[in-house]
């Protein structure tokens, strides 16, 4: 039981990379990571009503005012 509270990381981090070695292991653990991040949101954007669609009906225009006629202040009498 002694041997719990005497744990000091700083000292046994080294066992860690002992097993992996980040050498041969980093970059099959990021390509598996961007792989699940792309899958995750390609099925996530694949859900109706949460991706960006093209179609006419989910476009909305622009409402272009008209220009206004200048306003012109009444002569002084």
């Amino acid at each position: 039981m002694s041997d719990i509270f005497s744990y000091s990381p700083a000292d046994q981090d080294y066992r860690f990379w002992l097993v992996v070695n980040p050498a041969k292991w980093l970059l099959p653990t990021l390509v598996a990571v961007v792989l699940v991040a792309v899958a995750i949101h390609g099925y996530a954007l694949s859900l109706p009503g949460k991706a960006w669609t093209l179609k006419k009906h989910h476009v909305r225009h622009a409402v272009v005012a008209a220009p206004r006629a200048p306003v012109v202040a009444p002569a002084a009498k």
